[in-house]
């Protein structure tokens, strides 16, 4: 039965939206504040600040219009959008902000009411000496808690129908102030369109008039009582935005035009004196302005309080079970009504409207950026499901919460501040209250997507440089041994630390199947985590694959994640268990064949000792490799694990060519050929009777990595021995390379 009566209360329409929205961007700041403030920066800068703030508002209402026509927007208005899009923790940090700006907005509303009586007050005290010892007070108390009762014996439903009765009011009253005349327009010559007397500058008459223009988001709050939100908020919020921008500048032209600059700052009520019948009409269009400007505000304030409630929000489980509650048989949150009235009852004793406006001006700022934002993101994400029937542009999005922010810091910095610093503490204290929410992941993980592919894309049509001078290393590494040793997948992150990128392939023996597949996911997942631990800059897949030959053929064709193709290959086997270097040699000519680099590691049970020393050497047979070791051992070295290491490059000749091969070596090096100095070599001779390993093993076996050089010809004559003798060292890097890297 309950369920048949709410479904019956959600039957609002675009006229509910349009006429909350327009009731509360005609309110207050139009009647009291606007011929104050084309007295302060004349004409043109009340055309401005509505131009300024229009951009902000227009943006966040074709972005509203846009997100609500994608998805159900249910009860909670912005807040409901937001949390959908940022997730639950950063939109209840800003729903929060949200809502005491909603929540204040009643007191300011009921502070400018009580505005309107102050003609009668002084009549009062003229005619009769009345005196009424609170003051405003007297007005805002009793004005606040009527409203109050109302709401919640009636609920919505009447608070649209005194809507409806204000809204005609205004109008009236608008009609008639734009067809009064005053001695100042009947004896005008020309229009002071520069006059103003700049008592205040520019961004703080803007703070002031901003709240002017943020009622277009009223209408939204309603999205739960809505019985089609998807067109009923962009149609309403779109029409009340530009018909209230249209209004205003009608309203500064009629200002300018009607009295002095002076006479515009010192009279708050200089409305009354221009308008038709002004001493009447402009109090009641004040009264009324505020009045359905507070009743907008009142009920679309618990209704986003209701819905945090409902999506636990708040750390205190029995706040959020008592402001989730709706009057029964109804969808009126009169719980969360008795809160709001409490806020709006303590900022009403503050009774100063300026003050309370630039608070609430910070708030609604920071709120449309967000929404500007999540368009923004929206339309870069390109998720297939984001399909709006309205569509924005994204730089309107761009420009919106850029500008918000920008014009946030402008207003008032110290308000700002405080703002930004309470929404800090309010997200820890969110997060606390929902800590397996994960935020913005998705919304991040859709505009990442589309970022690297673009970049891939443009990466992959720019021509390839065919020289060597921009060389960078884009490795990919196949082992199948990731859990027993680490030494491959170690070597790979310091290679792609900072100056290049990797890619690394576990390889599962056998055929794809059920079984295969969900051993390749349970893998993945725990290289993850490794990678995780490790803070590794590494992608990581898995290959199921029945043979080593089929394994380097699908891996020599993977595209690589830089949006370059990969240019190495790495292997990695056990000095203990050196039977992979078989596959590696017979399959030596098809990974050739597709010009990679080739490095191939034999790692010890050192695991790279304390990470302190790289021996590099060079032979007057392998000059090709020189620069490319040379290269990696630098690269490996700018990991911060190596921070306290160093590099010693070794160049082992003959020592009947010493001298010879000396000067060869020296050659090279002064024409740029090799990127060292000559201090940084040691010179080492070998007799003819000697093999090159012995000196080797003698020299660098302290070492932590020892990196090696060798030639295809070499490696098709001798096969694996040209990886063997060298068991007194640790970890050893064998380097292969295309071509001669040629290095600036």
């Amino acid at each position: 039965m309950t369920q048949k009566i709410v479904k019956e209360k959600e039957g609002l329409g675009v006229s509910a939206v349009f006429f909350t929205a327009i009731s509360t961007i005609l309110g207050a700041i139009m009647f009291l504040r606007f011929g104050w403030a084309v007295g302060q920066i004349g004409f043109w800068g009340g055309i401005a600040v509505i131009v300024v703030g229009h951009i902000i508002t227009i943006a966040t209402a074709m972005a509203i219009a846009e997100i609500a026509t994608n998805q159900k927007v249910e009860g909670g208005g912005e807040y409901y959008i937001i949390s959908r899009s940022f997730g639950l923790n950063i939109g209840g940090t800003i729903g929060i902000a949200l809502y005491l700006s909603q929540a204040v907005s009643v007191a300011f509303y009921i502070i400018a009411f009580a505005q309107a009586f102050n003609p009668l007050f002084d009549y009062a005290l003229a005619q009769y000496g009345w005196i009424f010892v609170f003051g405003a007070r007297s007005v805002t108390i009793p004005t606040i808690l009527l409203l109050v009762f109302l709401i919640l014996k009636e609920g919505a439903d009447i608070g649209l129908k005194l809507l409806y009765v204000v809204c005609a009011i205004l109008f009236v009253s608008l009609i008639l102030f734009f067809v009064g005349t005053t001695e100042y327009s009947t004896s005008l010559v020309e229009f002071p369109f520069n006059e103003g007397t700049g008592g205040a500058d520019f961004f703080k008459v803007f703070a002031i008039c901003f709240p002017a223009f943020t009622g277009m988001t009223a209408g939204v709050g309603l999205s739960g009582d809505l019985k089609n939100p998807g067109k009923a908020i962009p149609i309403g919020t779109m029409a009340a935005t530009l018909a209230g921008m249209f209004i205003y500048i009608a309203i500064v032209w009629k200002l300018a035009g009607s009295a002095s600059p002076e006479d515009l700052v010192s009279n708050q009520l200089i409305m009354s004196d221009i308008a038709l019948y002004g001493w009447i009409i402009i109090p009641l269009g004040l009264a009324a302005a505020t009045f359905s400007s507070a009743i907008g505000s009142i009920i679309v304030a618990p209704r986003t309080l209701q819905a945090m409630g409902g999506d636990k929000i708040f750390p205190a489980k029995k706040f959020n079970g008592y402001v989730s509650v709706n009057k029964k048989g109804t969808v009126e949150p009169v719980n969360a009504t008795l809160v709001t009235s409490v806020i709006a009852v303590a900022f009403v004793l503050v009774n100063d409207v300026d003050a309370v406006a630039e608070v609430i001006s910070i708030f609604f700022m920071i709120t449309y950026g967000a929404l500007c934002a999540i368009s923004f993101f929206e339309h870069f994400a390109a998720d297939p499901s984001y399909r709006p029937s309205f569509k924005s542009r994204w730089y309107l999005s761009l420009i919106g919460a850029l500008g918000c922010f920008f014009l946030m810091f402008q207003m008032n910095f110290q308000y700002s501040l405080i703002g930004i610093i309470c929404l800090v503490g309010i997200f820890f204290m969110v997060s606390a209250a929902n800590k397996d929410q994960k935020g913005m992941t998705a919304i991040f993980q859709g505009v990442i997507s589309q970022l690297s592919r673009q970049l891939q894309v443009f990466l992959q049509k720019v021509e390839k440089d065919q020289s060597e001078d921009s060389w960078r290393p884009s490795v990919i590494c196949v082992s199948s041994d990731s859990f027993d040793r680490f030494a491959p997948f170690d070597l790979l992150r310091w290679i792609s630390h900072k100056y290049g990128f990797g890619t690394y392939i576990h390889k599962i023996d056998g055929y794809m199947s059920k079984e295969t597949y969900a051993e390749s996911q349970e893998i993945l997942s725990r290289l993850i985590k490794i990678a995780d631990t490790t803070k590794s800059n590494i992608y990581l897949d898995t290959l199921v694959s029945p043979s080593f030959t089929s394994t380097i053929s699908q891996v020599l064709q993977l595209p690589g994640i830089s949006g370059k193709e990969n240019n190495m290959i790495m292997f990695e086997c056990s000095k203990d268990k050196p039977q992979i270097l078989a596959d590696i040699v017979d399959n030596f000519a098809l990974i050739k064949a597709t010009d990679f680099d080739v490095a191939i590691l034999t790692s010890s049970v050192r695991a790279f000792g304390y990470k302190r020393s790289i021996h590099i050497w060079l032979t007057q047979d392998d000059y090709d490799n020189a620069n490319l070791m040379i290269l990696l051992g630098y690269i490996i070295l700018g990991h911060k694990e190596w921070r306290k290491g160093s590099i010693k490059i070794f160049a082992l000749f003959p020592k009947e060519e010493i001298t010879e091969q000396k000067h060869n070596l020296y050659k090279l090096i002064e024409s740029g050929r090799l990127p060292i100095s000559r201090n940084n070599i040691e010179l080492v001779t070998k007799d003819m009777n000697t093999n090159s390993s012995t000196i080797i093993n003698k020299m660098s076996k302290d070492a932590d990595l020892t990196v090696l050089g060798f030639r295809t010809e070499v490696i098709n004559h001798n096969k694996t021995a040209v990886f063997e003798g060298y068991e007194a060292l640790g970890d050893v890097l064998f380097i292969n390379t295309r071509r001669r890297k040629t290095i600036k």
